[in-house]
């Protein structure tokens, strides 16, 4: 006869939580997930709506890029 563990916690696709015990915190992954897609998808929107900053950007980081240069 075999005996078959069930197993108490939580696991998802990606296995079992890498940490575990009172430092980890339930949900922070998710929540971090969801500002990082929000902050991507803000951004996109400004390019779109206005592509002159996309052309300010472009120009700020190639004069920084050049100040290193010199």
């Amino acid at each position: 006869m075999t005996h078959r563990a069930r197993h108490t916690e939580r696991e998802d696709l990606l296995g079992s939580p890498a940490a575990t015990g009172p430092e980890a915190v339930p949900g922070r992954g998710e929540f971090l997930e969801f500002l990082g897609l929000t902050a991507a998808a803000g951004a996109f929107v400004l390019f779109v709506v206005r592509p002159e900053v996309s052309e300010g950007l472009v120009h700020a980081l190639a004069s920084r890029a050049s100040a290193f240069v010199h």
